[in-house]
């Protein structure tokens, strides 16, 4: 699929961290919240220092203890949170939980320019939340050119559900 042997589901979990590590801007939202909304929100990954990007890391987020969803989280929270890349060639669903960290090793690791543009104290301003996204799933799509050229010449010569057809290679369930 990417001129390697990856079956589907790594490769596009590979493909997943390097799009967002691209284009680290999420919809993120709390489950079971009166509004269920979700609100665009910056990924930060932290990659361990021994580990390779291509395989991703923890997703954390910076959030402000007064608005949105810092102020919803006061404990672990189930979240769900969509993430479209930045050529529009792949798309995922995310599950996991949030949970509130106060961890200054982090904070310092993620810390940069333009976080602490939205914070007039610093890594020290009481209205800074940090979250830790525990992500337990995501669907994740992959949007290739041609594909409804190939679906429709699937169906007229080998009479082949399209849809069934295509997502074997370009959708998958994976771990994050």
């Amino acid at each position: 699929m990417f001129g390697n042997d990856d079956a589907p589901e790594i490769a596009l979990k590979k493909k997943f961290w390097k799009e967002l590590d691209d284009s680290p801007f999420i919809m993120l939202g709390l489950k079971g919240v009166e509004d269920d909304r979700t609100r665009p929100m910056t990924a930060q990954v932290d990659v361990p220092e021994d580990g390779d990007k291509e395989d991703g890391g923890q997703i954390y987020f910076f959030a402000s203890k007064s608005d949105g969803v810092g102020e919803a989280v006061k404990g672990p929270s189930g979240a769900v949170a969509t993430f479209t890349g930045k050529g529009h060639g792949l798309f995922a669903h995310i599950h996991g939980t949030l949970v509130p960290s106060d961890d200054k090793a982090v904070i310092e690791r993620l810390w940069n320019p333009f976080i602490a543009s939205w914070y007039k104290d610093g890594k020290t301003d009481p209205d800074l939340q940090l979250l830790r996204f525990d992500t337990t799933s995501a669907d994740v799509w992959e949007a290739t050119s041609g594909a409804t050229m190939k679906a429709a010449a699937l169906k007229a010569l080998f009479d082949i559900d399209p849809g069934k057809e295509l997502n074997k290679e370009h959708q998958a369930k994976i771990d994050l």
